[in-house]
């Protein structure tokens, strides 16, 4: 049975950290590209951030360059997302994505609110 479970959300004020982390199960993790998507109240789930199987390459949303960090795992079958110097617009709920050629896997989610 295939699972991604998101986890690390949570409140936190402007300028703070949050570390997500999404544990796999149920498939080969390290042949699958991983992302996180996110997605705002009224938008579009939008892409953040991916890494490819090995973790030898990464790439994000412009909005988030320089602030957030993908990596991965292989061993421990788990993707995080570092994100740093949080702002209010990135309040969403972010969801990891597992993608093999036509094959797509997504967890629940995980509410990510910056606020003071």
């Amino acid at each position: 049975q295939v699972q991604l479970v998101e986890s690390g959300g949570g409140l936190v004020q402007p300028g703070g950290s949050l570390r997500l982390s999404c544990a796999a199960s149920g498939f080969t993790f390290s042949c699958y590209v991983m992302r996180w998507y996110r997605q705002a109240p009224g938008e579009e789930r939008e892409l953040v951030a991916a890494i490819t199987g090995a973790g030898e390459s990464t790439n994000y949303e412009d909005s988030v360059k320089g602030r957030f960090t993908i990596s991965r795992d292989n061993a421990k079958n788990t993707v995080y997302l570092q994100m740093d110097s949080l702002k209010s617009e990135d309040t969403a709920v972010y969801y990891c994505n597992a993608q093999l050629a036509t094959i797509d896997y997504w967890g629940q989610g995980t509410q990510v609110t910056i606020s003071s």
